[in-house]
């Protein structure tokens, strides 16, 4: 079934000649990147959005990563956090991030003359509370992975078979989703959720989330993990640390990791 999907997608990018990749750097977008690259050569181009929500450490892994395919690779700037209806963290705040996103990527496609402005989007997502998928459609953006039906655990199966060092890295969706909705969210707030979390993986735990509300950092780990971390960390130094970068109160999630945690209050905020 894997390869039945991966020749799918092969022939897919054979179909449209030429493509601009959305690329974050993520597995999904890389192997996007990856296929098309193997299929269009130099009318394949990868493109990063730089912003106070990325990581300057996964900016640079998309960069290592773009290199190590060897698609060509351009960075833009976005400028989301200039848009009050994004800095507000409404419950659609991810609309009007790939608003941004793809009215910065569309217009250079047509630029350079790419036809096709295509993102890492997979079937799973389509199952989740993704407003920024209909931003990305409303701009004419594909996303191959989730018309062939291509599910996270099978973008992970082919990115390995592909040899992509990436295949199994943790989801790292953008700072902003740190955040319950409705609080506003800044570049300060932003740099101190990201620098807890490269904290944390420096001390070897790859798939956390340091989640900020107000003043409190409330850090989610695998279930699996938890016992270990309190057993095997210093507390009190990890609590200096993340207090030295603005927190006041710093918590450990007892139920664990789960992706799109802050999504459960969803139905409430509608209500």
């Amino acid at each position: 079934m894997v390869e039945l999907k991966l020749a799918q997608l092969r022939n897919l990018f054979t179909e449209m000649e030429q493509a601009l990749i959305a690329y974050s750097g993520g597995i999904d977008s890389t192997l996007v990147a990856k296929v098309a690259y193997d299929i269009l050569g130099d009318r394949a181009l990868a493109v990063t959005a730089k912003s106070p929500s990325l990581l300057p450490e996964e900016l640079e892994d998309a960069i290592d990563q773009a290199r190590l395919i060897g698609i060509t690779h351009q960075i833009v700037e976005t400028h989301e956090m200039d848009n009050p209806n994004y800095a507000s963290n409404p419950i659609n705040r991810c609309y009007f991030c790939k608003s941004e996103l793809h009215d910065t990527l569309k217009p250079l496609a047509l630029d350079l003359g790419y036809g096709y402005v295509i993102d890492g989007v997979n079937a799973d997502d389509l199952q989740d509370y993704r407003p920024g998928i209909q931003a990305a459609k409303e701009r004419g953006a594909r996303s191959p992975l989730a018309e062939l039906g291509i599910t996270k655990m099978e973008v992970r199966e082919i990115a390995k078979s592909l040899g992509l060092v990436c295949w199994n890295k943790p989801a790292q969706p953008c700072l902003s989703s740190r955040f319950p909705y409705g609080e506003e969210i800044t570049i300060p707030k932003l740099n101190r959720v990201g620098r807890a979390e490269i904290y944390l993986r420096r001390l070897g735990y790859e798939n956390v989330r340091v989640r900020s509300t107000g003043d409190t950092a409330k850090i989610e780990l695998p279930a699996d993990l938890i016992q270990q971390f309190v057993a095997s960390i210093n507390l009190i130094e990890l609590t200096k640390t993340l207090q030295s970068l603005g927190f006041i109160y710093v918590t450990l999630d007892l139920e664990g990791y789960r992706s799109g945690k802050l999504n459960q209050v969803l139905s409430q905020l509608v209500n």
